[in-house]
């Protein structure tokens, strides 16, 4: 009776969201919903009684599909990408670490948003703040349930966001990555790297300590080259870096990487192989894949949601045959155009076992984790009835 309930209430959740809220939302651009809905994070961060409730309804529309991945036991097996609980953008880490130290709410949902979804990866998060890109940097297409972004890794820096996180460990959720990017314009390796390594021992020295870190390799959306850090010895170097901070401490924290759609068949290879040999637990694939800008074709922006799915799930298909060819233990984690029951039905079919999703929160609404796995299960007793009965 509870799950018939609960796939109820989904039902009326979903249908609210697409027939009520989801119209008023698009009359705005897709930028301005966006600008309006961290401001409404910032405001539910500042209530407890907002962070309880969202954590009843949580408990009431998720159901266990817990799953080992990537070094983790996770309760539910989709995780919402990073990308919308990272924080605000500083000039330099002095304003930075001063706006903690007023107490400011740097990190709009970093409260709210793990109490309602449950797994979350904050991030990402680079070395040094950053205030992102000027002017218009989110687009959405409903026509294909894709969503297009160059914000541009805006942040507010490892140093001050450990120091956040650390000043309410006591209040993080029980499953929560953190997500390290390289440092755009960076073009000196052994800088990268220690940029890398003094990221992570910010957020452990803060006793900062998430259910994994993820490192993330690819920024379709900045000035980077989304494939300039995804080769051979500049990999290993960058994977090192982090894995030797956490054993340093004795810590057993997986590694997760998350690389580029698109790739060459071969560097996809030689990755899972470093990968295996280093000790990665999990790769993500994919991140967004970089296209002209809708305003202005002479720059890139990330395309996520309905549009990315075929390259990702190309990617996850490569991926999963080395792994399979070779016995590598790495998983393979899928992103990129979970939108629906059918589009994880598609990734779930290759093998996958947990995957990340960001556009669904656009065009299926808060709850569209518990939704999307709604639909799976449905459809996966409707095919078992129809078997029976066609056996019968």
């Amino acid at each position: 009776m509870n799950s018939l309930i609960k796939l109820a209430l989904l039902r009326i959740l979903n249908a609210a969201y697409h027939w009520l809220i989801r119209p008023v939302v698009f009359r705005l651009s897709a930028q301005n919903a966006h600008n309006q809905a961290i401001r409404l994070l910032r405001a539910l961060d500042g209530l407890p009684l907002a962070a309880e409730m969202a954590s009843a309804l949580h408990r009431f529309t998720f159901s266990d599909t817990s799953t080992a991945v990537g070094g983790a036991r996770l309760s539910q097996r989709l995780i919402l990408a990073a990308g919308l609980v990272k924080g605000d953008g500083f000039a330099d880490e002095e304003q930075a670490l001063r706006a903690v130290s007023q107490e400011r709410n740097i990190m709009p949902g970093w409260r709210i948003v793990p109490a309602l979804a449950g797994a979350v990866e904050l991030g990402s998060f680079t070395r040094f703040p950053r205030l992102g890109n000027p002017g218009m940097v989110v687009w959405r297409n409903a026509a294909t349930q894709s969503t297009q972004n160059r914000v541009g890794l805006r942040n507010p820096g490892a140093h001050a966001a450990a120091r956040f996180l650390g000043e309410r460990r006591r209040q993080l959720p029980k499953e929560y990555g953190i997500n390290i990017a390289v440092s755009p314009g960076v073009e000196d390796i052994h800088e990268q790297t220690r940029h890398i390594a003094e990221s992570v021992a910010f957020f452990l020295d803060a006793g900062v300590h998430p259910t994994w870190f993820t490192l993330n390799l690819s920024c379709p959306n900045t000035e980077d080259d989304p494939q300039g850090h995804q080769l051979g010895a500049e990999t290993r170097q960058l994977c090192g870096a982090v894995l030797e901070g956490l054993r340093a401490r004795q810590l057993h924290i997986p590694l997760w990487v998350k690389i580029s759609p698109g790739l060459a068949n071969e560097q996809y290879r030689a990755l899972m192989r470093l990968f295996d040999e280093v000790g990665v637990e999990a790769v993500i694939a994919t991140n967004t894949l970089a296209q002209p800008a809708p305003d202005n074709s002479a720059i890139q922006a990330g395309v996520g949601g309905g549009e990315l799915l075929p390259a990702a799930l190309d990617a996850v298909r490569q991926l999963l045959a080395e792994k399979q060819r070779h016995g590598y233990a790495v998983d393979v984690i899928a992103c990129g155009g979970i939108i629906d029951g059918a589009s994880l039905r598609k990734y779930e079919g290759l093998g996958v076992k947990a995957g990340q999703y960001w556009s669904a929160l656009v065009y299926r609404g808060p709850f569209a984790a518990a939704i999307i796995e709604s639909e799976l299960a449905e459809h996966d007793y409707e095919f078992e009835t129809v078997k029976r009965e066609s056996l019968a």
